[in-house]
């Protein structure tokens, strides 16, 4: 197989790779956080973005400096993705309660149109329509990111071990995990879209969809990391010493 068609390879195992259950859990769960399709499938870029850093780190001290990550380590870092994802679905699930997220339509002075979310605490009195003011968030998504490096840091290891196998010049290794990298990322904005589309259809029904939607999603993201923390922490069990 030539080299070309090894780094092609690399970049569809990648947006495979990006598909993997975990993955969509934690994004989808940062995507209730957002206000648009833009939005969301920024927060996939910056995923991508964490998750090739760090696969480029552990990669390039598997290949350079000949380390071998212990199966111990590997399984407690898939256990703190789980544990991760726990953490993130009851986050969805705690706002949702406690915030009563619900979505308004409306227009801003340069004419523009969009539905825009609003949080109504309990306790609080809603907002004002008529004195409706608001900002929208254009930082950049740095938990996307370091999600995103956290399942790097759990995937890198078979990663490594694969371009090992397939390759024999450290070169063709690096440029493996690069196009990998590269296909996590495509492969996350892709799935970022297909995650915001039906979060916006949602915004435009009745209040309680949104607000079942999310909690769905939620609760999703909290079986998947009680499985992951159960099948890898406890099933598989963890070596102790």
């Amino acid at each position: 197989m030539s080299l070309a068609s090894i780094w092609l390879l690399g970049v569809l195992l990648g947006m495979r790779h990006a598909t993997d259950a975990d993955h969509v859990a934690a994004v989808a769960s940062l995507a209730t956080r957002t206000r648009s399709v833009a939005q969301t499938v920024w927060l996939g870029v910056a995923w991508g973005a964490g998750h090739t850093f760090t696969l480029f780190v552990c990669g390039g001290a598997v290949l350079v400096l000949g380390l071998v990550v212990p199966l111990r380590a590997a399984q407690a870092l898939e256990v703190a993705v789980g544990g991760m994802l726990l953490l993130l679905g009851a986050d969805v699930l705690l706002r949702v309660r406690r915030d009563r997220i619900h979505f308004h339509r409306h227009r801003h002075l340069d004419g523009v149109e969009h539905v825009h979310a609003h949080s109504h605490p309990y306790g609080r009195p809603p907002r004002d329509l008529s004195c409706h003011r608001h900002v929208h968030s254009r930082g950049f998504p740095a938990r996307a990111l370091l999600v995103g490096m956290m399942h790097g840091m759990a995937g890198s290891a078979a990663i490594v071990l694969l371009s090992l196998e397939a390759m024999g010049s450290t070169l063709a290794r690096f440029g493996y995990i690069a196009m990998f990298g590269l296909g996590s990322i495509l492969g996350m904005a892709l799935l970022s879209t297909a995650i915001a589309l039906p979060l916006r259809w949602s915004a435009r029904l009745p209040v309680w969809t949104h607000a079942a939607f999310s909690s769905l999603i939620g609760a999703a993201t909290l079986c998947a990391g009680l499985y992951l923390v159960y099948q890898v922490g406890i099933a598989d069990g963890m070596p102790s010493g």
